[in-house]
């Protein structure tokens, strides 16, 4: 590692991807003056398996930290549409999200983090120790605190030992040309098999391409290949194989019922999918990722130069839950519900016949949203009249 590392780091971040330079940017915005270091074992740019998706709710956490521009120059989306076989809802979504290639994404948002006056520095963290008043990662960095926004495989929390919880899932993605009738939209198909809950999705870039995928649950009682991924991609999505580029799989640690134990005390603090914080429900972690991170690179700071570094972990849960734990205990219901196929045909029948249960839908899904008491009812009703349905009315 370079000379440039030298001395005690106020912050250390490891990992720069979308939680780790929120993380930066917001620690520099509390305190400009800040030494924050950012660790990441790539160069930027550099291709992420993801959905590309990045929801409104990410441009409200970037917007006062100067970074919204990152979304400048891809058109945005309004256009849904979700189905499963001839169950189909096709709707505006009230507001627009991008789709952005991860290797663009997260580049501009390190640039923005390095403007700010993070020092950004090639390194894979292996070794963390937490010693007296100082963590040193690998024996040689040292910081007051640290933030592991390391992804899935976090070396962070491998290395303290901090558990995660909830089930995990299993994606790969692609990029295929999309066809006329998929232009300027998101399209989520889901599974009618046995393996629930499952999708495939497309979603165009906007510039001739789409972010094309397919994942579902990792059971005890299957082996998920690559191939089947792929086999089962094409039968949701026909052509997209064939014409399908890039293609990466990637696990998925899903977020359980509430967020708590994720983050112990202490001055290591956890963010986005290091932190398993992933929507159980649609697979969505870009908005966790950019919200914890700055959650985490704010509370980092305060509690270096203000309460002290040792109460940064209780503080930084403490804001988090504020912040999701209510939603996060409605999305661990509703990925409950979605394991059965007549919920997600009554979900997607009650938004055909009401936009604002549309709405709902979709802030469940990609924010911060709850299941809502009118979503509720809409799925009650529509269980009910798809019962009828089914049984002619018996």
């Amino acid at each position: 590692m370079s000379d440039s590392t030298a001395g005690v780091w106020d912050v250390a971040i490891v990992g720069a991807g979308p939680a780790g330079a929120a993380a930066a940017l917001a620690a520099l915005s509390e305190r400009p003056t800040a030494r924050v270091l950012l660790l990441d074992r790539d160069d930027f740019p550099r291709d992420k398996s993801c959905g590309d998706g990045i929801a409104p709710h990410v441009l409200d956490v970037l917007e006062p930290l100067g970074a919204a521009d990152v979304v400048d120059g891809w058109e945005p989306l309004q256009e849904l549409e979700l189905s499963r076989g001839v169950n189909v809802v096709r709707g505006r979504m009230a507001r627009p999200v991008h789709v952005i290639p991860r290797e663009v994404f997260d580049a501009r948002l390190v640039e923005r983090a390095v403007a700010a006056g993070a020092c950004l520095v090639r390194h894979r963290v292996r070794k963390v120790q937490v010693e007296g008043a100082v963590v040193v990662l690998d024996g040689e960095v040292r910081a007051r605190t640290v933030i592991g926004a390391d992804g899935a495989q976090s070396a962070v929390r491998a290395a303290l030992s901090a558990p995660t919880r909830g089930r995990v899932a299993l994606a790969i993605r692609g990029y295929a040309p999309t066809p006329p009738e998929r232009a300027g939209s998101q399209v989520i198909r889901y599974g009618l098999g046995p393996s629930q809950p499952s999708y495939a999705w497309a979603f165009d870039r906007g510039d001739g391409l789409s972010n094309v995928g397919y994942g579902e649950l990792v059971g005890d009682d299957r082996a998920l290949t690559r191939q089947l991924l792929l086999d089962r991609l094409e039968e949701l999505l026909p052509g997209t194989v064939e014409h399908g580029t890039r293609w990466r799989a990637h696990h998925l640690p899903l977020s359980g019922r509430g967020w708590r134990r994720e983050q112990p005390d202490g001055p290591v603090l956890f963010a986005g999918d290091a932190a398993g914080l992933i929507n159980p429900m649609t697979g969505e972690g870009i908005y966790y990722a950019v919200a914890t991170g700055a959650l985490a690179g704010a509370t980092a700071v305060t509690a270096t130069f203000g309460s002290g570094r040792d109460s940064a972990g209780a503080q930084y849960r403490a804001t988090v839950r504020a912040l999701l734990n209510r939603h996060l205990q409605h999305t661990w219901v509703a990925a409950g519900l979605t394991t059965r196929p007549a919920v997600v045909d009554a979900g997607i029948t009650g938004a055909r016949r009401n936009h604002r249960t549309f709405d709902d839908l979709v802030e469940l899904g990609l924010g911060d949203g709850r299941l809502t008491p009118r979503l509720v009812a809409s799925l009650a009703t529509s269980l009910a009249r798809n019962q009828l349905i089914r049984t002619g009315g018996r």
